[in-house]
This record gives C-alpha cells, structure tokens and sequence, in this order.
C-alpha cells in the first residue's frame, strides 16, 4: 500500500503522516500550503504542492507514486470563517473532495480514509454521542463535512471504493514541539495567546446546565487521533472492509472550559483567573462521544488525557512563540 494523505503538512496531517510513516507504511503528501509547516513531515515522506481541486494533477500523483489509497485531511475548518465565507467553504470542501472521488475513481484506488467531524451533529442533548445520533449540524463548516460523508458513501457504492469517515472530537496537543498547531482557532490555543499577551482567558457563557455552568466537551490528544487514523488504514489496507465505516474519535469523557482553563494554569504556572462574557451562539452545553464502536472495530482507544494534552501543546506554543 502506498497511501496520499492530503493535507499532509498541515497540524493534524503531519501527525497522521508521521503516525503511518513510522509504523512502516508508504506515504506521500498533498497539501496547498495555506495553513502547512512541510517542515513537520518526516524526511523520507514526499511532498507535493497542490491542491484537491486540480484533478489533473491527482492524477498524475496517483501514478508517480502507485497510490493504492488516500487518507483525505485537506479542508478548511473555522466554524467563523465558515458562516463568513459559506461558498468558499462548499468549494473547497465539498468541491475538493469532487474532484478527488472522480481522481479516485479513474484510477481504481480501491480504499479512501474521511476527516470528518463531530461537527456533523450540531446540539444534540443527549449525555454521550453516538454515531447512531440525528445529525443537524448548525453552521456551513458541519454542513460540508456531513456532505462530504454523503458524498463519500455514494462514491463508494458507485465506484467500490472501501471508505471509512472519522468524527473528530476537539483536539489538541502535540506528539512533538515542532508538530504543534500553530493557528490560534481552538480554545488551547486561545487561552495560550491570551496569557501571553498578559490577558486574562476568556469564558462564552457560564449559565449552562452543566456543574459549573460552563460548556462541556470531549478532548482527544492528536497523537491518539493520528494512531485512529494508522488504525483504520489498516483496516481498509486488510481487505476484510467492504462499504463504509463511520466512527467517532474521542475520548468519552467530558472536561468543562472552566476546568480546562484550570488544569492549563497548572501546567504552564501562569495565572489563570477566566473573565466571563456572553454565550456564542451555537454552542451546545454538551458534546462528549461514545468511543466504544471505535474500540470494537478498529482496536483502537485513547490512551492520553488532558493534562498531557495541555503540557505538550504549551511545549509547542513555547518554541512557536517564545513564552
């Protein structure tokens, strides 16, 4: 097998890449470079410069490098940006992954890993998501990943194309310093540059029905998501999957903002005394996955939980950014 991870040298897919690269498996890179540090790929894994909307030049990949399946990664993915910018999220995401699933299909490659997200499930009131839960995502970034899933499955019957999709949970964490996510978009991230600037952290709404009142939400180590991703390659790369295979990626446990906020002033020493402001709309009081389908199937869980996550990603927003 040798498999093209798009989006390869961004946070999350240069994980994922070192992840199959170190356990033995032939991989190759795609990525526009938007939001990419090719710097975090291992050396012996190539790089290529492009994007998912250019089917001619998949093409050409495909057959340079024997691609037999891909780990598709590449897509925009603020939920602001997305209700900005609606279309260009539908071109990019839906369209992108269009043109790939014809690439694809031209070429018989016969097995294709989703980035998909929890996302796909808006606000459900329910105490653990499953995949099994309504899906009613409440912004465009959600919509185009639950398009994309369709649109993955239909390709799949049409073409035999073997297709697992992945829902992330939140993320965070780095496996390395130099891997760590170099955007401030996620809430790690975000109370980082607030300390750094000598700012106090913010919290979006502390009336929630929840114990302390604030948001409640599932945390997965990036590390334990690029081994989720090893895992369901290797599923498809077997031969035993036939369809799709839809999971989620999460811990299965809960952690509020206001005890995350708490448990990054342990780790990085800093004062962390959190300013209240209003609810953003949109955000449900609750979203932690059920883990266990993942477990059964692929043999995979998380093993790593959110103090490690906190301790390596401030690791990396110290080299990045020189707190």
């Amino acid at each position: 097998m040798t498999w093209l991870i798009t989006g390869g040298a961004g946070y999350i897919g240069a994980h994922v890449a070192r992840a199959m690269a170190g356990a033995g498996e032939s991989v190759v890179a795609l990525d526009d470079l938007s939001a990419a540090v090719p710097e975090r790929l291992p050396a012996e894994v190539p790089l290529v410069a492009g994007s998912t909307l250019d089917g001619d030049l998949l093409g050409r990949v495909f057959a340079e490098y024997g691609v037999t399946g891909v780990v598709h990664l590449a897509a925009r993915k603020q939920v602001a940006e997305s209700v900005a910018e609606p279309t260009r999220y539908y071109r990019e995401n839906v369209g992108g992954l269009a043109t790939l699933l014809d690439a694809v299909a031209e070429a018989g490659i016969g097995r294709l890993l989703f980035s998909s997200s929890a996302a796909v499930y808006g606000n459900p009131d329910v105490e653990l998501i499953t995949e099994d839960t309504p899906c009613a995502p409440v912004n465009p970034y959600g919509e185009t990943k639950l398009a994309g899933e369709w649109l993955v499955r239909a390709a799949g019957r049409a073409h035999g194309i073997s297709t697992v999709c992945l829902r992330y949970f939140n993320v965070a964490g780095a496996a390395a310093p130099e891997l760590a996510d170099t955007g401030v978009f996620n809430i790690v991230p975000m109370v980082f540059d607030r300390l750094t600037r000598d700012e106090a952290p913010r919290i979006f709404g502390a009336d929630y029905p929840t114990p302390d009142g604030t948001c409640i939400r599932d945390y997965i180590h990036v590390a334990d998501l690029a081994e989720a991703h090893l895992a369901a390659a290797r599923r498809l790369s077997g031969g035993d999957l036939t369809g799709d295979l839809t999971l989620n990626i999460g811990r299965g446990e809960g952690v509020s903002v206001r005890e995350l906020i708490t448990v990054i002033g342990e780790v990085t020493g800093e004062r962390c005394t959190p300013v209240v402001e209003g609810r953003r709309p949109g955000d449900a009081p609750r979203a932690v996955a059920s883990a266990e389908r993942a477990a059964e199937t692929l043999g995979w869980q998380a093993r790593r939980g959110v103090r490690e996550m906190v301790a390596s990603a401030w690791q990396g927003w110290q080299l990045h950014h020189g707190k």
